[in-house]
């Protein structure tokens, strides 16, 4: 379990932490104001260019300029929903929790900011017993942030496409390569990142860095922002060696001393914790080779060029008639099931199985390293 080229040289030098797997990603919105040439869109079509669109029809690019990249091969069957902070979500949040063990839920979109009642499905959230996460571009955070926080938001992962304008325009829709738009975008995630500060949040950073043209790109970031946000590189699923090759150039340069590898079993996210010689930490995440043990050996991008993220963890939708569906891959769209059918299905229990496999061989091997 520790064959990631990136645990290479450090596993035997540094503690190693080993927990469980207990968030639940919820995508709360799909409403996005970017259209970022690599957006996943969480493995649904852009609700704004589907409207009318059955299963089997929907478009990976439409009016909007947005993309779902995984679209044309992933077979989703809905678009999806906003969420609301009522009965439904409550129910579903109490029997997700009850079957699979759940502590946390991580909000995403589209851009969750842009939901009008996000404070209020926080306070939901934290009424059922979980601590919450966003992750968000900033484009509306300074207006909902401090609501959420007093409505007991936990954190804020901001993603960070670039560190100029001319950068974030780069990787927009070539119809909005606009300098002007993208620095009114990176003055609002500035100040949504001052204000979430300001309001007490646990603020981090995430930065892609998908080869070595992107390493000045993070000196700029580590410059700019004040050491109260954590900042988190994270290797580019699409590049490869490419990717992981950046990051060990990144590390080189500012001369990051690593202290502490965070495994978390039954998921294939896992965190390498560095210390600058200011003292600032800085968190490499990578992903390892997890899969489901019958789910994923069946699948057609079952290798290691084709399945990108691996068992990732699961993820919560709301379709456009209420109905709440459990998916467990944004490349296999078409495993989801409605959240009644998922709690009954073989998949559930699989996942408790391979969460205490893994644990138990994580630990077992750390043990002994």
């Amino acid at each position: 379990m520790f064959e990631h080229r990136a645990l290479t040289g450090i596993r035997d030098l540094v503690p190693i932490q080993i927990t469980m797997d207990r968030t639940l990603r919820v995508k709360v919105i799909d409403a996005c104001g970017m259209t970022c040439v690599f957006c996943h869109n969480e493995g649904t079509p852009v609700a704004a260019d589907n409207h009318a669109q059955s299963a089997g029809e929907y478009g990976a690019v439409g009016r909007s300029g947005r993309v779902s990249i995984y679209l044309a091969t992933n077979g989703a069957r809905f678009a999806a929903a906003p969420v609301f902070p009522d009965g439904m979500f409550r129910t579903a949040l109490r029997e997700l929790r009850d079957a699979l063990g759940f502590e946390e839920v991580h909000l995403t979109g589209g851009e969750p900011t842009l939901h009008p009642k996000l404070p209020a499905i926080v306070a939901l959230a934290r009424e059922e017993g979980y601590s919450v996460g966003v992750t968000s571009n900033g484009e509306n955070g300074a207006r909902i942030l401090p609501d959420c926080a007093k409505a007991g938001l936990d954190r804020v992962n901001f993603s960070i496409f670039g560190s100029s304008p001319e950068e974030l325009a780069q990787v927009q829709n070539v119809r909005y390569r606009s300098v002007s738009l993208a620095t009114r975008k990176i003055e609002a995630l500035e100040r949504s990142i001052e204000v979430a500060a300001e309001e007490g949040i646990d603020v981090r950073a995430n930065v892609v860095v998908p080869d070595h043209s992107h390493v000045e790109r993070v000196h700029r970031l580590l410059d700019r922002y004040t050491p109260r946000v954590s900042l988190r590189v994270l290797s580019s699923l699409a590049d490869g060696d490419m990717s992981l090759d950046a990051i060990d150039r990144l590390l080189s340069e500012v001369r990051a001393e690593p202290q502490e590898i965070h495994l978390i079993a039954g998921a294939s996210g896992f965190r390498v914790s560095y210390r600058l010689p200011s003292g600032r930490l800085i968190k490499a995440k990578h992903i390892r080779q997890v899969r489901l043990p019958e789910t994923c050996a069946r699948c057609r991008f079952n290798n290691l060029t084709d399945c990108h993220e691996g068992y990732y963890g699961v993820r919560l939708y709301r379709d456009p008639k209420g109905t709440f569906h459990v998916g467990v891959c944004i490349q296999r769209m078409d495993l989801c099931l409605p959240l009644d059918q998922f709690l009954d299905s073989a998949v559930c229990s699989e996942i408790n199985k391979i969460r205490e496999q893994d644990f138990h061989d994580l630990t077992h091997r750390s043990c002994h390293l």
